[in-house]
């Protein structure tokens, strides 16, 4: 098969990937998780392209990077345990299939395999915007838990991010987490308590980059 140069909008059209990352968030539903569904899947997508072009890496690494966004947590079809890993593989053999050349898939997947905080190292600078992407979307849109009451304490954070902004700055080469929390729902201390190490994480990936990492939280910077 004559290899080519996929793009998003490739993927997209892919019965396979829509269904497979649509089950996937079921499955997390069903878990009690967050969104992690096409509305996450296109946001990530969109965020990871604009990091790559805006810090001079070209249109065509942005598309890898968007790519990638927009699969990397398919792998949440078969589990949520080594989703990263498992859905490397799944966006490895679709990739595949649709004839995409073999070295832009290996850095897709090596991508969506280190995405997450548990194992993942930014390997190269899709998976770094990828991290970046993936960790910045806090907000209360991806609580599916109807019950305030009954909130656990990613429900609680997640819901009191009224306002999330990923923003690089091109000139300075810093990346900014900007968010906005309230705290009759949630402390900031209890933002720390779970996303502390994909902070460590994100601070990585902005240095794979060539950039520093920051977080802005209700006007004040906290790192």
């Amino acid at each position: 098969m004559e290899r080519r140069e996929l793009t998003l909008e490739d993927v997209k059209q892919q019965p396979k990937a829509k269904a497979y990352i649509q089950a996937g968030n079921m499955h997390l539903g069903a878990l009690g998780f967050t969104d992690h569904g096409l509305r996450h899947a296109t946001l990530v997508s969109t965020i990871a392209r604009q990091i790559i072009q805006r810090l001079g890496f070209g249109e065509r690494e942005g598309e890898l990077a968007a790519i990638a966004g927009y699969l990397h947590d398919i792998g949440n079809v078969i589990s949520r345990q080594q989703h990263g890993q498992t859905g490397a593989l799944i966006a490895m053999e679709l990739l595949e299939s649709m004839g995409m050349d073999f070295e832009e898939i290996a850095t897709i997947c090596g991508a969506i395999g280190n995405h997450e905080e548990e194992y993942g190292e930014p390997v190269n600078r899709v998976a770094a915007a990828l991290i970046l992407a993936d960790k910045s979307d806090v907000h209360r849109s991806r609580v599916r838990n109807p019950e305030i009451a009954s909130f656990d304490i990613h429900d609680r954070v997640n819901y009191a991010a009224t306002h999330s902004f990923l923003r690089v700055d091109e000139s300075l080469r810093t990346i900014t987490l900007e968010l906005a929390i309230d705290p009759q729902v949630s402390s900031i201390m209890d933002y720390f308590e779970i996303f502390l190490t994909r902070m460590v994480m994100c601070r990585r990936a902005a240095s794979m980059l060539g950039a520093t990492f920051s977080i802005i939280i209700n006007n004040s910077k906290l790192l």
